[in-house]
């Protein structure tokens, strides 16, 4: 029975009707990566999808790797693959390969030769390209076309058998060269390839194509309902018509929806891959990469995600989706979850100078003033503190509410200080700030002399623990239209690190807890570069923003 609290679509009506008119008796989905890279957030969508799907109508979904391209592919993509799905929150009813069935697929193909729907062609890919045609000229059938049934049986297995090089023959269906689809303009159906498969290692040297093998996975797997993206709509026709002509018992159908495309970033494993192997970044991990486990290193979670493909629902249209629309989710999230704490990421210095030398204080301050049930902590208090660069300007514009000369401000869950003296050094930077507090205002007392417009936040100066924060902006730069690469439009400031301290009580924190500071944003312990000695915070995501969801 379909959960009706999620809303319909195109495709759960689809399913609905398949399951009414008993077209299917039950529901199977699959998400089917390629292990030649780690996921990525356009990947979340169509796991999420799949995975939902199946379980709303009470199916099954498969993860299944299509590794049928040894070149490119490597376990360790396998093994990041399948911790991204856990951690988004799916467990997969059956775990498959495309090379676990590389024996029926090849014996497929032998059937598609001997009913002469494939034959082997020695063109090179370059030759097969020039021959194809466009989207207004037919394609010239290749010189091979008209090869024997004997004979291409036995070129065919001559290409298993190794007796050819890389390159040298493929086999093509035969379809129709001058059909408007060029998909269906007798497509590379098996490719040569003398490279040791991840996981069958070197019993083949004969690949099939994403395009033939794709189709034959699902049948065999029992897939009822194949859901895949837009790009994919072209390729329909052969994916039925592989089925049809290799005669797979059970038939599958294909049905497409719209990917997902971010501003400010890319999905593309080709540029993540030059990336991490050019070392602009940190790995497929790095934060500022939109990668399932880039994110899972930020400090996003598999709730804010789930609740943001939901939001985007499953549509024809395209466009890019506002990478705001991603934040919101991830702070709604995070607003009644994680504690408040204070952290100043560019210090400061301020003594207070008639507060008493010796004295540390102990103040009461809220976990999470959303959440009462979080309950209170202290923290420390005493003549010498941090606070924010930005805090204080020696001559401020108009309506700046924060600390300058003369002035005064709260501190937040302490005093009101006044800023008396400025400490400059040799060059004439501000280093040091002189304060006096007044003992009558402290946060909590009901003290109501006077108004002050300005609160800031600080941490105690010999409490304080150091830290790293580590401040994201979009990976890349916008798009001016003057054709650069990819690679060219990297954000040279999509990273900024800063050395600054945080509250005591944060000297437990551990990788992966994640924390709102004060007029910052929310942030994330590094799990790769924190050490108990050395604490390092990734920015998720700022404060505010104007988005809304409407």
């Amino acid at each position: 029975m379909q959960n009706t609290s999620i809303a319909s679509d195109f495709i759960r009506e689809i399913i609905s009707e398949d399951l009414k008119t008993h077209k299917v008796t039950e529901v199977v989905t699959r998400f089917p990566p390629e292990p030649n890279g780690y996921l990525h957030i356009g990947h979340a969508k169509s796991i999420c999808i799949n995975f939902e799907i199946a379980k709303e109508f009470n199916g099954k979904t498969n993860l299944r790797f299509d590794d049928t391209n040894p070149l490119k592919e490597d376990a360790e993509y396998v093994k990041a693959i399948q911790e991204d799905i856990k951690w988004l929150g799916f467990e997969w009813d059956g775990l498959f390969f495309a090379s676990d069935y590389f024996e029926e697929m090849y014996q497929r193909a032998v059937l598609l030769i001997k009913n002469g729907k494939a034959y082997v062609d020695d063109q090179s890919a370059d030759e097969i390209r020039q021959a194809r045609g466009t989207l207004t000229e037919p394609g010239q059938n290749s010189p091979c076309r008209t090869r024997s049934v004997e004979e291409n049986l036995d070129l065919f297995k001559r290409m298993r058998h190794g007796e050819f090089k890389d390159g040298e023959k493929v086999l093509r269906a035969k379809i129709d060269m001058a059909s408007p689809n060029i998909n269906l303009r007798d497509p590379v159906l098996y490719r040569i390839s003398h490279a040791t498969h991840h996981n069958t290692g070197d019993q083949w040297c004969i690949y099939p194509m994403y395009a033939f093998a794709h189709p034959l996975e699902d049948a065999i797997e029992g897939v009822s309902h194949s859901l895949c993206t837009l790009e994919f709509r072209d390729q329909r026709p052969l994916y039925d018509w592989v089925i049809r002509e290799c005669e797979m018992p059970h038939v599958p159908h294909q049905y497409e929806f719209s990917r997902l495309s971010l501003t400010d970033t890319v999905m593309s494993k080709r540029l993540f891959r030059q990336l991490v192997e050019e070392k602009t970044v940190d790995g497929w991990d790095d934060p500022r990469m939109p990668t399932i486990s880039g994110l899972r290193r930020r400090g996003f979670t598999p709730e804010s995600i789930r609740a943001f493909v939901r939001e985007l629902g499953i549509t024809l249209g395209g466009g890019d989706v506002d990478y705001r629309m991603l934040e919101y989710f991830i702070r709604e999230d995070l607003k009644l979850k994680v504690p408040r704490a204070m952290g100043v990421i560019r210090p400061l210095k301020v003594v207070i100078t008639n507060y008493p030398e010796d004295q540390v204080e102990m103040l009461p301050a809220e976990v999470n003033s959303e959440v009462p049930e979080m309950g209170m902590k202290e923290i420390p208090f005493s003549r010498e503190i941090y606070i924010e660069q930005e805090d204080f300007m020696e001559n401020p514009p108009p309506k700046y509410f924060r600390l300058f000369p003369g002035n005064e401000v709260r501190l937040k869950n302490a005093y009101f200080i006044k800023c008396n003296d400025v400490v400059k050094d040799e060059d004439g930077n501000v280093v040091e700030l002189h304060c006096t507090y007044d003992p009558e205002t402290k946060s909590g007392s009901g003290f109501t002399g006077r108004k002050v417009k300005g609160t800031i936040h600080w941490v105690d100066a010999k409490r304080a623990i150091p830290a790293e924060f580590r401040l994201y902006e979009a990976l890349l730069t916008p798009d001016e239209g003057d054709g650069r690469e990819l690679i060219d439009r990297v954000n040279p400031h999509s990273l900024q690190v800063e050395h600054g301290y945080i509250e005591p009580d944060l000297q437990m924190a551990q990788p992966q807890d994640k924390f709102q500071f004060f007029r910052h944003g929310y942030f994330n312990v590094d799990p790769k570069d924190t050490t108990p000695d050395h604490k390092v915070f990734n920015l998720i995501v700022a404060l505010k923003s104007s988005f809304q969801i409407k």
